[in-house]
């Protein structure tokens, strides 16, 4: 009896326990967990991330990924990332791990002077829950490292510490979301609030946004500006903390969105105001935001500028101790009733660290002349000297009294002591001493201000016009201002940094309140922060929308078509395009322009990809010159090759990327070929290797059963195919018996038997010829007549053909592979007419024809309908097409004069 009473609960145990865990899975571990409510409150910044190969590619893009690497907490980041390759015998596994999951990272203060960050990774399924374990225990096998778990409030903790040093994180996966930190004390914090559900979230103010779901979107930035100044505390010295939490004053909290283009990082987003009675935002509820006014006296040596643009700037004054002149007293409301518009303070670059900065505060006045009296009279009242010092058409006096900015605006604009004062114009300016004042003053008389300075001028342009906070900062001046400013223990970080610091040398935090003071109340900052950097802004006059797409304006005409580059985990490829100042420009998936470099001459052929490192740069050749750069624009090792002064180069063709070492066979004009390797040795007999006769086209490059193969087309009808050593192939030179003025359509075999190459002759003949020398077929494709010209077109994936046709009167005739007049049309030029074949499957065909005297492009279906109704303008002598299955549409990429415009046309 005692027996089957045991299997009987046994049973009852095995079923209870099921029933749990289908309970489990079905019911609690299909409920979503909100990452956000599990970030502690604490928390200064938040950073959300979800399409992880497109971030990596815009850090590339905008040249901060190498930034970023050179930085000794990514170096460890990607040492450990490399160590867990090694562990799973794959590359990139973290990448691929992370892929489009959204990933949370916050950043708290955990102690005196440090501050650690918790990650929050999604596992999506089993299998990823495996790769974590797994690489948890390889971890515990290897020597230096130590893998142990412990239990903290019913949750299991894995802490991974590298012996003798401690360093490592500590990890916890709570319902297939797995929870990181090198600090144990933010994993408890977290567990903490799993165990009180039902806390406000860090986020809860913003709820229903997500801008991941916008397009171009990075990632997702939450500040909490509470907890701001004790973050900034943990650098920067004691003395500064009271002006840091005056500013921070104005919001509680911010989302913004991140977005990565071309020469600048964008934030944008809104902050909701601080609601504390004593905060900056009480202070200057209901005042309307001013423009910033002052561009005209800031001096090109600011380091950063503090401005404040509000309609009352008596506002910003709190009580200080009592002056004991009462004339001196009533001449300071004077002046500080004449104040409006705008009030700023102003740090100017310093020669050293030891140094401290001249701080220039500025203020706006309604009236000038009644300003210059109010001084007049406080100086009076003061006792001050009527003696002044002369700058230019400025005089510098005396003030008299102390601290008479932070009398009239403020705490902000403390230690200013018995200072000096000059009125410019409409504005009013103090400072410590004439000492101070006098650099200030000498550049503004100069006209060496940010209102004459370009760079300046296109910072001010891309920033909000109406703000009410803006912090404006350079980083070249400012370098030795935050030098100082930092406590000693932490002047190292930034010296290490100091290139990432200076990618962005243009900085502008803005928060701007609704235009309408009436709808102030309960309503958030918008909000700005923008990073830039000016050595490229001039790029680019600006992407816009155009009617059928969209188009980016650059300064000069462009010379070349767009050449495309197809990039990875991106659905447009980006765009390679050289103008009238040879200088060549690349254009993101995201239209927009990242980089330049001027090149010695103009483009001569296509762009072609090459390895350089683990990237693909990009190949390509001007008249005197083979240049090899890699995605950000920069030259590869021994790159450019410089060609000797007497060559002009008329095409470039590196051999085929069979793992090997890359050739590049270059036309050096007539029949003469030169063949390098990527370290600029030239080969033996290609020094150059001379023919009789001018090339019909670009040389053709195979490599055939391990074998280079050059093929050369000559205008007298002669084929030749040459070795890499030089040397001829057997059954080589042939001839087609007619001259040639086409290229070859190649199908390649795996023997020189079965590779077989297509030319047309003048005479409409179609040859169809083998590697073993042997003609295997010939045919006429069409009639031919005097002057008339044939030309094979293959498609851009060389896997089919067209035959162009074309008569002195104007008419061309298109062919297909099989002989049949696909498109006939009379021009009314007599020139050669570009024609382009894209084949992207079945009935998804285009033709294109560049008319090159009205700069018109015609484009045709395969029935020889032509597409769209009507002809599209082009500059250049070609286009580029795309096809977009999810709209059944041709992409079209076109130069336009000084626009690359991007047009969709719909299939037909």
């Amino acid at each position: 009896m005692s027996n089957k009473l045991l299997v009987f609960l046994a049973g009852l145990l095995l079923v209870t326990a099921l029933g749990s865990y289908v309970y489990y899975r079905r019911t609690v571990a299909r409920v979503p967990v909100d990452a956000w409510a599990l970030v502690p409150d604490d928390a200064v910044f938040v950073v959300a991330t979800r399409d992880h190969p497109t971030l990596v590619r815009h850090l590339k893009e905008t040249q901060l990924w190498d930034n970023l690497t050179a930085l000794p907490y990514f170096q460890q980041f990607e040492e450990n990332a490399v160590l867990l390759d090694s562990l799973t015998n794959s590359r990139n596994n973290l990448l691929r791990f992370l892929g489009r999951k959204t990933v949370l990272a916050s950043v708290h203060v955990t102690g005196p002077g440090t501050f650690d960050i918790l990650y929050q990774v999604p596992l999506n399924t089993v299998r990823e829950f495996r790769q974590v374990r797994a690489a948890a225990e390889a971890l515990g096998r290897i020597p230096r490292f130590q893998v142990q778990t412990r239990e903290f409030h019913d949750m299991m903790l894995t802490d991974i510490r590298a012996r003798g040093t401690g360093a490592g994180v500590t990890y916890f996966n709570y319902r297939n979301h797995l929870i990181i930190s090198a600090s144990p004390l933010l994993i408890e914090k977290v567990i903490a609030r799993i165990e009180h559900e039902g806390q406000p979230s860090v986020a809860a103010d913003f709820h229903n946004i997500d801008y991941q779901k916008l397009k171009g979107v990075d990632a997702t930035l939450l500040v909490n500006y509470r907890q701001l100044p004790p973050f900034l505390n943990l650098f920067f010295r004691p003395e500064l903390r009271p002006s840091l939490e005056m500013l921070t004053g104005l919001g509680k909290n911010g989302l913004l969105e991140m977005q990565l283009a071309g020469n600048k990082v964008v934030f944008n987003g809104f902050t909701n105001p601080e609601i504390a009675r004593d905060a900056l935002h009480q202070r200057l509820r209901g005042q309307v935001p001013q423009r910033l006014r002052m561009a005209d006296i800031l001096s090109l040596r600011t380091a950063m500028l503090l401005h404040l643009g509000i309609q009352k700037p008596a506002s910003l004054r709190q009580p200080m101790p009592a002056l004991s002149n009462a004339a001196t007293t009533t001449a300071l409301d004077s002046v500080a009733s004449l104040l409006d518009g705008e009030v700023a303070l102003c740090y100017l670059s310093t020669i050293s660290a030891r140094q401290a900065p001249a701080r220039v505060a500025l203020a706006h006045c309604a009236d000038a002349g009644r300003m210059a009296l109010a001084l007049g009279h406080l100086r009076r009242a003061a006792g001050g000297s009527p003696s002044f010092e002369r700058v230019g058409p400025y005089q510098l006096y005396q003030v008299g009294v102390e601290e008479v900015p932070a009398r009239l605006l403020g705490p902000l604009f403390r230690g200013f002591g018995a200072g000096v004062v000059v009125q410019v114009g409409s504005f009013v300016a103090f400072a410590q001493n004439a000492a101070e004042l006098r650099p200030w003053l000498q550049d503004v008389a100069a006209g060496k201000v940010w209102a004459k300075s370009p760079t300046q001028v296109a910072l001010l342009e891309e920033m909000q016009p109406l703000a009410r906070l803006s912090v404006i900062m350079d980083a070249q001046n400012s370098w030795n201002v935050l030098l100082r400013a930092l406590k000693e223990d932490r002047r190292a970080g930034l010296l290490r940094n100091e290139t990432l610091f200076k990618r962005f040398p243009q900085m502008a935090l803005q928060l701007v309140p609704p235009a309408d003071s009436e709808q102030e109340q309960g309503a958030q900052y918008f909000t700005q922060l923008l990073l830039r950097h000016p050595a490229v802004s001039s790029v680019a006059q600006g992407a816009v929308a155009a009617e059928d797409g969209g188009s980016l304006t650059f300064r000069n005409r462009l010379i070349t078509p767009p050449m495309l580059v197809s990039i990875a985990n991106a659905r447009t490829p980006g765009m390679l395009v050289q103008d009238s100042l040879r200088v060549l420009h690349y254009i993101t998936p995201e239209n927009v322009a990242t980089w330049s470099d001027t090149l010695s001459g103009s483009v001569v052929g296509p762009v072609h990809r090459l390895p350089v490192g683990d990237a693909s740069g990009f190949l390509l050749a001007t008249t005197n010159q083979l240049v090899l750069l890699d995605p950000q624009g920069r030259p590869a090792p021994h790159f450019p090759l410089n060609l000797p002064d007497s060559v002009q180069v008329s095409s470039l063709t590196p051999s085929p990327n069979q793992g090997g070492a890359t050739r590049l066979l270059v036309g050096g004009g007539g029949g003469n070929f030169f063949l390098y390797d990527t370290n600029g040795n030239l080969l033996p007999n290609w020094q150059p290797k001379r023919l009789e006769f001018s090339p019909a086209a670009p040389p053709h490059y195979l490599s055939v059963a391990g074998s280079d193969v050059i093929v050369v087309l000559l205008e007298n009808g002669y084929i030749f195919a040459f070795d890499r050593q030089g040397g001829t192939y057997p059954g080589f030179p042939i001839s087609v018996g007619a001259r040639l003025h086409t290229s070859a359509f190649v199908e390649t075999g795996s023997t020189l038997q079965r590779t077989r190459l297509t030319v047309v002759t003048q005479q409409g003949e179609r040859v169809q010829f083998n590697l073993s020398g042997y003609v295997l077929n010939r045919s006429r494709i069409s009639t031919w007549s005097r002057g008339c010209t044939f030309r094979i077109i293959p498609d851009q994936q060389q896997r089919t053909y067209v035959v162009v046709r074309q008569e002195p009167n104007g008419l061309l005739t298109i062919f297909d592979a099989a002989g049949r007049r696909v498109v006939e049309r009379r021009f009314t030029t007599s020139d050669v007419k570009p024609v382009q074949f894209f084949d992207f499957g079945t009935g998804r065909r285009l033709l294109s024809i560049t008319e090159p005297g009205p700069n018109q492009v015609y484009l045709y279906n395969s029935k020889g309908k032509q597409l769209g109704g009507r002809t599209f303008p082009s500059s250049a002598p070609t286009i580029e097409a795309r096809f977009d299955a999810s709209t059944n549409s041709w992409i079209i990429y076109r130069s336009e004069g000084r626009a690359l415009r991007r047009t969709s046309v719909t299939a037909e």
